[in-house]
């Protein structure tokens, strides 16, 4: 808890380019969170380092995703959005909780098994500690909540781990963070495979509609979406493309699945491919606008950088002070 409220941590990659499962399963829901917690929100560069990237590139999408935050609407008076790389502490903690961490939970991580078979040619450590940076991310802002998908709960797990055996040696240092669980979201299929989540990574760009997309693009994508031969929209299991358009439809205009089946009723799959095309369209239209304001204006987005910077900053070195103390590194002398 931090001056009297609880703190939430969460933050994505400075690679890729957020689609819609992004906005809709995170960034829509962290605006509502406001008010409620003290909210830490990092673009993760350090983490993105894992795999080789092109310096410029890496430095442009992280920008990029730090505009996109306040876009879809993170207030940053209210949130604390920042580079993770702009805070040491970071890295700092994350050695010392290395060496709190055992080989054997870090070979179980399914993650760096995954990245390991995708990446052969640079396996490097920063991967297979992956985890005890992540762990270092939560527990710097004493993290009471963390928001996770099924795809991170190994690594809540082992920060959770962590944290208690620190706590167990030292004394109560670290708050155990627990999984946020808020409203259920649709969970965004690939266009393309709908069996399998839309990814930032996805090879067949025709699988995800980007944030940035633009009304052609998102509408062509819509229009060469997967879906059967029986052409009966109907929300059904063993319709996986049209289960999905009609979760994303459903999002975009907050209409239930009962009301879309109702109203596409009769109606072919290409009539409704086209006006869920139309509603994602219209969802994203004000993000992209005020993307492109904000981009114009560098003289604000240099001034959220260095403000929430040192934000975060006070905040982790706060935790990382008393962490150091514990273990018994000499005082600095200030």
């Amino acid at each position: 808890m931090l001056d009297g409220k609880k703190s939430i941590f969460s933050g994505m990659q400075a690679t890729g380019t957020l689609h819609i499962g992004n906005y809709l399963g995170a960034l829509k829901n962290w605006v509502e969170l406001e008010d409620e917690y003290e909210c830490f929100y990092c673009v993760v560069d350090m983490h993105s380092i894992t795999v080789r990237q092109d310096p410029a590139e890496l430095r442009k999408k992280a920008r990029a995703l730090l505009t996109l935050y306040i876009a879809a609407g993170l207030n940053p008076e209210k949130n604390c959005i920042y580079y993770q790389s702009h805070v040491s502490a970071h890295a700092e903690l994350s050695w010392i909780l290395s060496c709190y961490t055992y080989m054997g939970e870090l070979n179980r991580m399914t993650q760096f098994k995954d990245k390991s078979a995708k990446h052969s040619e640079n396996i490097n450590a920063g991967l297979y500690t992956y985890p005890v940076l992540m762990a270092a991310d939560i527990l710097l802002f004493q993290s009471d909540v963390v928001p996770v998908g099924s795809d991170q709960k190994q690594h809540l797990e082992i920060t959770r781990d962590i944290a208690e055996r620190f706590n167990g040696i030292y004394g109560d240092v670290f708050t155990i963070p627990e999984p946020y669980i808020g409203k259920v979201g649709a969970r965004i299929m690939s266009l393309q495979e709908p069996a399998k989540k839309m990814s930032k990574s996805d090879e067949n760009v025709n699988g995800s509609i980007y944030l940035m997309d633009d009304p052609d693009t998102i509408i062509r994508k819509f229009k060469r979406a997967v879906t059967d031969s029986d052409n009966e929209i109907r929300y059904s299991e063993d319709k996986p493309g049209i289960k999905n358009l009609i979760d994303i439809y459903g999002a975009a205009t907050g209409k239930s699945v009962n009301e879309t089946e109702k109203e596409f009723a009769g109606l072919g799959y290409g009539d409704f491919k086209l006006a869920v095309g139309e509603s994602v369209v219209s969802m994203l239209k004000p993000i992209q606008d005020r993307f492109a304001e904000l981009s114009k204006d560098k003289e604000y987005i240099d001034s959220i950088i260095k403000n929430n910077a040192e934000k975060a900053n006070y905040y982790a070195n706060k935790t990382l002070r008393k962490v150091q103390k514990k273990v018994g590194f000499p005082e600095r002398i200030r």
